[in-house]
């Protein structure tokens, strides 16, 4: 039952419609190569020359071997196969010479290939909306891309060795045809009885429709059987995601390392995985390849075969009637064999283009979601000249696919320079407040103004510029320090020495080995220095103050500091942040004594404002309970 369930609601937001038309199968093809050429332009240029030229060595080959062959059964005239020999060894030497440099060059590109593909996808997670990005419908998208690319190769992974196929399959039917022309016209000669019908142009047509039907049968059996691999695109998904999951975040994810090791229960055996995994005897997938998926690939094979008997006797009767010598007979073997085979490869490649077009629509339909906050184009400097005033007016807001609001009706105002404390119960709303300051969501209901304006009407990178903030789930990134504090590869060392010293961690800093040039963790060096929360904090912080940003968030600037280190870092917060605007987030309510005002939420709600004596005073009120909570830990009693 729990399976099932599971099944169902995967299904219901992750179902891929089967196949696209053949218009829209064009259109995502197309653009995916748009998309390749954009990324890496000598991509799609070395598999073409490549293609082009790998294709056609094997044929030159078979055309001057017929000649070799047919000049040792006739006229053995000894320039002649000194001419036939050496050119066959010069152009075999020359051409696979070349096809060898061409295909290094060829696979020094597609190397690249997975590394360009994340590119493209990371780019886009970067530059998207942080309200899409945390939206679930969009972390699936992102999923099932990688599912479908891990699984099957399918997506824009999949544009790349098809058009390889294409451009082989296309030169190798071509060089076929030139090659096998003369089968049909080189008639039998008189004298042969029932070999004569091999000239007449009906039978001629009728073997000529007999091979093209073998030819199309056996590819287009083959794509039918890869349609499996769409029918249970979603399960597979699931399985992949959950083995990705278990194999490799489980087991490499040092977040997670501690309560792996601490809590190893069943959801953690392998055995469990079974529940999910397409891929073992009782799947669905599996169960497909057994029956007709397997049967269908079978046949495919079987009905190839067909096509190479036909060609041999049709190859053999002409020969025997006498329209040609053996040397043709090994052309047009070859090549009658080599035109098949292409053009099975192009069928059954543009059958997986159509199967790819429901994959690609995936993928496109991630790539394009529009970044709506990026429509304002007013100058934040415009209006800037008497300082800045946000007014939340009427503010409500919930969450994508949440029924209840965040936030309720929430109205406030704040100045430049003014010291704000945001305090209350977990989920009440206080980090939802930021994310909307900071116009990381837009509101549901309301606005919020900047000055007597709407902030969707200014350039969305400049509004984002006003603001510093120091996250309560905050990140620190395996680089060097320096790089750390200043969010880029290219820090100024001299300011971040002094915002690390401001933020309380100039101790810490003498002590590094390299000092700013210190790597923090170890993802990327051996030698990196491990570092305590409460350090990563004050980095943090010092990152915070580095950006110079005319208002700092700092959401729970403490949590992780002991005591000593959180009196010092509140003692020194005013001359630290200057005449900036400061907005705290905090649940220990002692440290809000310094701000000039201090807002309370509950369940959503605005619901207190006001100087900590003036809110404490207020018994019936939230921040009276709130203190009064926390006043027992601040107290000295006699034991």
């Amino acid at each position: 039952m729990k399976r099932r369930i599971m099944m169902k609601k995967w299904k219901k937001s992750n179902t891929n419609k089967a196949h696209g038309s053949f218009k829209e199968t064009v259109q995502l093809t197309l653009r995916g190569f748009r998309v390749w050429r954009g990324e890496n332009p000598m991509l799609l240029l070395s598999v073409l020359i490549c293609g082009v030229t790998c294709a056609l060595a094997p044929y030159v080959d078979i055309w001057l071997l017929a000649r070799l062959i047919d000049e040792i059964a006739g006229g053995r005239d000894p320039h002649l196969l000194t001419v036939y020999v050496l050119a066959l060894m010069s152009t075999s030497a020359v051409l696979s010479l070349l096809c060898a440099g061409l295909t290094r060059w060829k696979n020094v590109q597609l190397a690249s290939l997975w590394h360009a593909q994340n590119k493209v996808f990371m780019e886009r997670m970067l530059s998207m909306d942080f309200a899409d990005m945390d939206d679930g419908h969009v972390q699936e998208l992102r999923s099932r891309i990688w599912q479908n690319t891990d699984s099957g190769g399918w997506g824009l992974y999949k544009l790349i060795y098809s058009f390889e196929a294409i451009i082989s399959s296309a030169m190798s039917m071509i060089s076929a045809i030139l090659l096998t022309a003369s089968l049909f016209i080189l008639p039998v000669t008189a004298g042969n009885g029932g070999l004569m019908i091999l000239n007449h142009p009906v039978f001629i047509l009728l073997i000529i429709a007999l091979m093209f039907a073998v030819t199309f049968a056996a590819p287009l059996l083959s794509v039918k059987a890869g349609s499996y691999w769409v029918k249970y695109a979603d399960e597979n998904q699931l399985g992949n995601r959950l083995f990705g999951f278990w194999l490799g975040s489980l087991g490499n994810d040092r977040a997670k390392a501690l309560d792996v090791r601490i809590y190893r229960q069943d959801i953690l055996s392998r055995n469990n995985l079974k529940k999910y995994n397409p891929f073992i005897p009782t799947s669905k997938l599996a169960k497909a390849a057994r029956g007709p998926m397997g049967g269908y690939q079978a046949l495919s094979g079987a009905v190839s075969q067909i096509f190479v008997g036909v060609a041999y006797i049709f190859v053999a009767l002409k020969a025997l009637g006498g329209a040609f010598g053996v040397g043709r007979v090994v052309q047009y073997v070859s090549a009658v064999i080599a035109l098949s085979g292409g053009l099975s490869m192009l069928i059954e490649t543009l059958g997986d283009l159509r199967n790819n077009t429901s994959f690609l629509r995936t993928v496109f339909e991630f790539l394009d979601m529009p970044n709506k906050m990026e429509q304002g184009d007013m100058a934040v400097s415009q209006n800037s000249g008497k300082g800045y005033e946000i007014e939340f007016r009427n503010v409500s807001f919930k969450y994508p696919g949440q029924e209840d609001y965040a936030l309720s009706n929430v109205s406030i105002t704040f100045y430049a320079g003014q010291r704000l404390a945001v305090v209350g119960t977990n989920g009440s709303g206080k980090t939802t407040f930021i994310k909307l300051l900071c116009r990381l969501y837009d509101p549901t209901e309301g606005e919020i103004l900047l000055n007597g304006i709407d902030i969707r009407k200014y350039n969305y990178h400049e509004y984002m510029q006003l603001f510093s903030v120091v996250f309560q789930d905050f990140k620190l990134l395996s680089f060097e320090l320096g790089q750390n504090v200043a969010g880029s590869m290219n820090a100024d060392l001299d300011k971040a020495e002094q915002c690390l010293q401001r933020a309380g961690f100039g101790i810490r800093l003498g002590k590094l080995p390299h000092g700013l040039s210190t790597v923090i963790y170890k993802e990327f060096d051996e030698e990196g220095v491990d570092i305590s929360g409460g350090e990563a904090q004050k980095i943090a912080l010092a990152r915070a103050l580095y950006k110079d940003a005319p208002f700092i968030i700092l959401d729970e600037p403490t949590a992780a500091l002991d005591p000593i280190a959180e009196f010092e870092v509140y003692s020194n917060m005013n001359q630290m942040i200057g005449e900036k605007s400061a907005i705290f987030i905090s649940h220990r309510l002692s440290s809000c004594r310094f701000c000039h005002d201090i807002v309370v939420f509950h369940e959503g709600r605005l619901v207190q404002r006001g100087s900590h004596d003036a809110l404490v005073s207020d018994e019936s009120g939230m921040y009276y309970r709130l203190w009064s909570a926390q006043a027992q830990y601040y107290e000295v009693k006699d034991l």
